[in-house]
């Protein structure tokens, strides 16, 4: 028989019960990305009473036992006594789910937070949390133990100014970590104060021996962000070019784009301070208008003759840094992520201020059109030689050719959810990899030969490069615009090289590539990095493996304390001192190898970071060095 099921088992939750139940379904998980979302909930607020014009200056803190305070100079959380629900209006917005001031657009026009899930969410996943709001000449304060008020809202002093301070401490009965990154924080608080030029953020961590602050204020914004953007790279015309328009069909505008002698595109998209990742209806608007007003001015300048057919979307984007910024009332995003705009209305009011912005620009500035224009017609002649390239690739399959050196040792696997590629550094490694790999589901793929900097490179020699082409032709799935994810053929592509300077130097090659041509692969998680031990510890029959050096010191006292003999030391040069069965027990098998999985958290910081260490500027990389190089752990000179 079974059980009976009736009214009284459906549970009702009150108040912020069901933050706490799922907290995972408000702030998208209880790790690291979800205890960060606390911090911009409340700094959400204070940007929107910036955006509203109410606030200039807003301060984070973090202090001992990662205890945030947010503090702005605003008008303060309203505390007078909501009209239905009889209490403060402070309270109401601290413990009630989906209230606020930015569900209608007589206290907010714009605003960061109308779609996230609020302050209230951030009280409720809080050992306790305290506001404290200057009004009227009055300090108003309330305090809660997990979303849950200690007493009414009380007047505590006098105000000589206005504004809100937020103070909250993570709980640690929700979160799987409660300490706060400060570059984490540091990198959202950048953003932020570049979109919205002439607000002041500071952001001062106290946990340390010794304090660290940043203060981010930009009187040129987003100007100010390109300059960030592109300062590892040459321009090719000069200053960024910057177009705004305040209301435009209800519509904030502004774009910063400026070109360099590079061969990749980097743009950035945001509405209303979030970053879309994956664009939406002002990237189509701006592109469209970009490559339109680009043609046009090709025809003007009678340079049409050089080619054969026009510029493309492609052709107008190689070398293009740019950040398009919009402000709206009523932003429809795709997801709770917010990754995609869909407001329709928007690629109009981008299309057109764009155009007209561009052409004006142009028509002032013609040495800048010409400088981008000589870019863009070497990129389409590029572009057909790219073609010719993907036509021989696709004709000269490395699956089906025997010629070539390194030949993919493929599993017998065909669901690709099931399969891993493991892209193995150096011939001897390649041939251990095979001999000790599962063949059901793990396929081998030896690298030979100095790897291309792509960094350096346009997209027609990637293509034909001897070194990268069995790379593509063995993951199926195409590179650049043509990378089609559907296509995949292995779900996990592990990269497995020496842990020593120049195994290094092959994974940034190989992320480099893999960054620029196939993206997506890091934003689905697919790339891996496999991680070999430095040292086979042996003490008679005993064999133990150190990953580190503190691994080391651990296996070694445990060692002696066992049996009381000194064990046998060997430390690992390459994988090919490896043979196959330690390289299967050590690297590849699934219950006991160590591998980690490369994200893209940051997609400024990644591509910084990857235009310094691989880009053709000498200066930035040199100081990257010199900043860092105290705390290099594997260094072989």
């Amino acid at each position: 028989m079974q059980d009976a099921y009736s009214a009284e088992h459906i549970q009702v939750l009150e108040g912020l019960e069901p933050v706490r139940k799922r907290p995972g379904m408000y702030i998208g998980s209880t790790g690291p990305d979800g205890l960060h979302q606390l911090v911009y909930e409340v700094v959400d607020n204070s940007v929107d009473e910036a955006m509203a014009g109410f606030a200039t200056s807003i301060s984070v803190t973090i202090a001992k036992d990662n205890v945030v305070t947010v503090v702005d100079d605003g008008r303060g959380i309203p505390v007078d006594d909501h009209p239905t629900e009889k209490v403060s209006a402070l309270q109401v917005v601290m413990t009630t789910l989906h209230a606020g001031g930015k569900f209608g657009n007589r206290s907010y026009a714009v605003s960061s937070g109308l779609h996230g899930v609020g302050v209230s969410v951030v009280n409720a996943l809080s050992e306790w949390c305290k506001v404290e709001v200057h009004k009227d000449g009055k300090v108003y304060h309330q305090a809660y133990e997990r979303g849950v008020p200690d007493d009414k809202v009380a007047v505590t002093g006098k105000a000589t100014s206005s504004g809100t301070t937020t103070s909250f401490k993570p709980d640690k009965k929700i979160f799987e970590t409660v300490d706060f990154s400060f570059d984490v924080l540091s990198r959202r608080l950048r953003e932020l104060a570049f979109l919205n030029r002439g607000i002041k953020i500071t952001l001062t961590d106290k946990r340390g021996e010794k304090k660290k602050a940043h203060v981010f204020e930009f009187a040129g914004g987003i100007r100010e962000f390109i300059a960030q953007l592109n300062e590892t790279k040459q321009s090719i015309h000069g200053e960024p070019v910057y177009l705004s328009e305040d209301d435009r069909d209800g519509v904030a505008v502004e774009v910063a784009l400026q070109y360099n002698d590079g061969y990749n595109e980097q743009v950035f998209c945001y509405a209303n301070n979030v970053n879309n990742r994956d664009g939406g209806t002002h990237l189509s608007g701006f592109r469209g208008a970009l490559t339109r007003t680009l043609n046009d001015f090709l025809k003007r300048m009678k340079l049409d003759k050089k080619l054969e057919e026009s510029l493309t979307g492609d052709d107008v984007r190689e070398g293009l840094t740019a950040v398009v910024s919009v402000k709206i009332s009523d932003p429809q995003f795709e997801g709770q992520t917010k990754s995609k705009l869909g407001n329709t209305e928007v690629r109009g009011a981008v299309e057109s201020v764009v155009n007209e912005g561009l052409t004006h620009h142009f028509q002032e500035q013609p040495a800048v059109i010409k400088a981008i224009l000589e870019k863009t017609i070497l990129a389409a002649k590029a572009r057909e030689a790219a073609r010719r390239a993907r036509d021989l690739t696709r004709r000269k399959s490395f699956l089906e050719s025997s010629g070539l050196p390194g030949k993919l040792a493929d599993c017998a696997e065909t669901d690709p959810a099931k399969c891993e590629l493991y892209i193995v550094e150096g011939d001897s490694a390649g041939g251990s990899a095979k001999q000790g790999r599962d063949r059901q589901f793990q396929a081998i793929l030896p690298l030979w030969g100095k790897m291309l900097n792509v960094e350096k490179t346009r997209i027609d020699r990637v293509l034909s490069n001897d070194k990268l082409l069995p790379i593509i032709t063995t993951l199926g799935a195409g590179a650049g615009n043509e990378f089609d994810l559907e296509r995949l053929r292995y779900h996990k592509i592990i990269i497995m090289a020496d842990a020593d300077v120049d195994g290094s130097h092959i994974r940034t090659l190989l992320l480099t590539f893999l960054y620029r041509y196939m993206n997506a692969l890091f934003e689905n998680g697919h790339i891996y990095i496999a991680m070999p031990p430095l040292y086979k510890i042996a003490s008679g029959k005993s064999v133990e493996y150190a990953y580190d050096d503190p691994e080391l010191e651990r296996v070694l006292k445990r060692m002696k304390k066992g049996n009381g003999s000194n064990p046998n030391v060997q430390r690992y040069k390459g994988l090919g001192e490896m043979n196959p069965e330690q390289l299967w027990e050590t690297t590849m098998d699934p219950d006991s190898r160590n591998i980690i999985r490369v994200a893209m958290e940051d997609g400024v910081e990644a591509e910084t970071m990857f235009t310094t260490l691989m880009g053709e500027a000498v200066a930035p990389r040199r100081k990257f060095i010199e900043d860092n190089a105290l705390t290099v752990t594997n260094l072989d000179v």
